[in-house]
């Protein structure tokens, strides 16, 4: 494996357990990431399945890996993570994790990390695009949960 990985910390003014809540539940997962479908079984080695695209032609995007730490009030933590694309090879392997602390003031600190890039064209592409994605969605995930 590489040693690439897309790493990135955010405060959240609110609770760790809604940050938490924002990745495992399915309306707000819809309401801040257009997720169109999941599957989230909240377990150690749970399924957790994220569907986007959803069209006559199928499924554009998926993102599925098995769940191998879980506390509602402090971490996800996915192993296994593919991504599967219409444009794509099937990319898998990866790990996503996201860790919650509890700050002064009613806020929260998010701690990011996916990793597991392997090497190859398609793998460039998609660190490039979750590089540029990330500061961007926790950009809104902080807006949605700050309003």
């Amino acid at each position: 494996m590489s040693a690439r990985k897309v790493e990135l910390s955010i405060t959240i003014k609110t609770k760790p357990v809604k940050i938490i809540q924002a990745f495992t539940e399915f309306g707000m997962l819809k309401d801040w990431w257009n997720v169109d479908r999941s599957y989230i079984d909240k377990r150690l080695g749970g399924t957790y399945t994220l569907i986007w695209g959803i069209s006559d032609e199928g499924l554009k995007y998926v993102s599925t890996g098995i769940i191998d730490e879980y506390n509602p009030e402090q971490i996800l933590k996915i192993k296994n993570l593919s991504y599967i694309s219409t444009e794509h090879p099937v990319l898998g392997g990866m790990t996503l994790e996201i860790r919650v602390e509890k700050e002064p003031n009613e806020n929260a600190k998010v701690y990011l990390c996916q990793d597991g890039y392997q090497n190859g064209k398609h793998w460039d592409w998609y660190y490039d695009a979750v590089s540029q994605a990330w500061p961007q969605m926790l950009n809104v995930l902080k807006d949605y949960l700050e309003k």
